[in-house]
């Protein structure tokens, strides 16, 4: 009978043992296909983020090989003391480096009657020849800011900000006077052999056509377009 109940509980015991083995087993089993389960997942799954580029292609233009430039130009130029008149010119640049370039203007403008005259009724200061104002410039110019100017989303175009100043004469009122000048002005190149301008620029001379001998500031601001050649 002791016999018996010893070989009952031997019976139960293996059962137990093989019962923890299938148990330990089975556990790690499980904890390995945990731990590799999300490292499948990384490398097979799709991103969460899509990055999507839209390249655009962008054609920039460039000065043409040649290093001549010429042009017309229409603007609004102010002669003190003598109102504000239309004015028009051509210009004809040389452009020594990239930066620096050489520049002759030409430009004419018909004044208009002082605030004495006008005042005066029937005082005339200037016959209408010497009201016809034209002057010539020799300036030095100097691209200070070259770059892009984009217009729209898809064109991008050479552009140049550039300093210039100069001498020059300026024939007004019944005599011929030296003339300083100097301003700014903007460049954007259409295509490598065509480009638009817009300038503003201060013509200083000394006059005493009205008694008082000083230094007279015109403004001139025009826009015009110029060839390479």
């Amino acid at each position: 009978m002791e016999n018996r109940i010893r070989g009952v509980f031997l019976m139960r015991a293996r059962i137990a043992a093989r019962s923890g083995v299938f148990a330990l087993t089975a556990m790690l089993v499980a904890s390995g296909a945990l731990a590799q389960a999300p490292e499948g997942d990384i490398v097979g799954a799709e991103p969460v983020v899509q990055p999507q580029f839209d390249r655009r292609m962008v054609k920039e233009n460039r000065i043409d090989t040649e290093d001549f430039e010429v042009g017309v130009f229409a603007g609004v130029m102010s002669v003190e003391d003598f109102g504000a008149n239309s004015v028009f010119g051509a210009r004809l640049a040389y452009h020594v480096t990239e930066d620096i370039f050489v520049e002759a203007a030409y430009g004419m403008t018909d004044t208009g009657l002082t605030s004495y005259e006008r005042l005066g009724g029937a005082v005339t200061v200037l016959t209408d020849d010497e009201r016809e104002y034209s002057y010539y410039n020799l300036s030095l110019g100097y691209n200070l800011l070259p770059g892009e100017s984009f217009i729209g989303r898809g064109r991008a175009f050479s552009s140049d900000m550039y300093l210039i100043g100069g001498i020059g004469a300026t024939e007004f009122a019944g005599d011929n006077r030296f003339t300083w000048n100097f301003g700014a002005g903007y460049r954007l190149l259409l295509n490598d052999w065509l480009a638009l301008h817009a300038d503003v620029r201060d013509h200083m001379f000394d006059i005493d056509v009205l008694g008082e001998n000083k230094t007279a500031h015109n403004i001139e601001i025009h826009t015009g377009a110029t060839v390479f050649f």
